[in-house]
């Protein structure tokens, strides 16, 4: 059995496999231990400041099962998955359906981008991948702003702690969809735009209940259990997708 190699600061055993992990934070407002495992397979560890090595070493212990899990799920999706080569035939995904891609090109085209009956159509003039690729991208960008300042306006509605339209940042991202800044400004991976609408509202309501609570504590978890009941088989949908939408990022 491969182990999980990283280049990371501390490692344990599991079985006849070793499992490397970094912490990234240490902090007086991380209530208790978490452990995130990334597509990528690396694990991200955050702690209390007051938590021993020995006790983030139990945790990651205790939990290195799941961890294994985690690491051979994504493992198993990265075999079957490759990376976009935009040529003709390619599915690609927008809102949580699959398109088909279709390469025109034509020296007299105006560059452009068209979405229709199960299609995304490329207009180009120049057939190389890495031009199709800047075009398709492009407009994966101007679709997010617009999808995701729309449905901002929608779910802003349920979080009475708002008071005021959070600005947004688009930032492509390999290992996060969204994160929340101090000041309350939402960075949004413009790939969320392939997902379905659903997993969009629970980043943005993600986003949103960091502005009232900026740590993964019991009142974050609260929060979001209020504004989206069903939030973790959400999130659990979304990290399944991973490969399909960043496979490329």
């Amino acid at each position: 059995m491969s182990n999980f190699a990283r280049q990371k600061e501390i490692a344990i055993q599991y079985g006849d496999i070793v499992i490397y992990f970094s912490i990234k934070a240490r902090s007086v407002n991380i209530e208790k231990i978490s452990i995130k495992v990334h597509p990528d397979c690396s694990v991200a560890v955050y702690a209390p400041l007051i938590a021993s090595h020995d006790e983030i070493i139990g945790a990651v212990k205790k939990r290195a099962y799941w961890i294994y899990r985690q690491q051979c799920y994504f493992e198993r999706r990265r075999e079957y998955i490759l990376s976009q080569r935009y040529v003709n035939g390619e599915n690609h995904f927008y809102l949580g359906r699959r398109y088909r891609l279709k390469i025109s090109v034509d020296a007299r085209y105006i560059p452009e981008v068209k979405l229709y009956r199960g299609v995304l159509e490329v207009r180009s003039r120049m057939i190389q991948p890495e031009n199709i690729k800047f075009l398709l991208l492009n407009w994966y960008r101007a679709r997010a702003r617009e999808v995701f300042d729309r449905r901002l306006d929608v779910i802003i509605t349920q979080t009475h702690w708002v008071q005021h339209k959070p600005p947004i940042r688009l930032l492509s991202m390999q290992t996060q969809w969204g994160r929340c800044s101090l000041r309350g400004r939402l960075t949004l991976n413009p790939h969320l735009v392939k997902a379905p609408r659903e997993c969009i509202d629970y980043v943005l309501l993600h986003g949103l209940c960091h502005i009232a609570e900026h740590h993964h504590s019991e009142r974050f978890y609260r929060l979001m259990k209020q504004v989206m009941p069903h939030w973790e088989k959400v999130k659990e949908r979304l990290n399944g997708l991973t490969y399909f939408y960043l496979n490329d990022v």
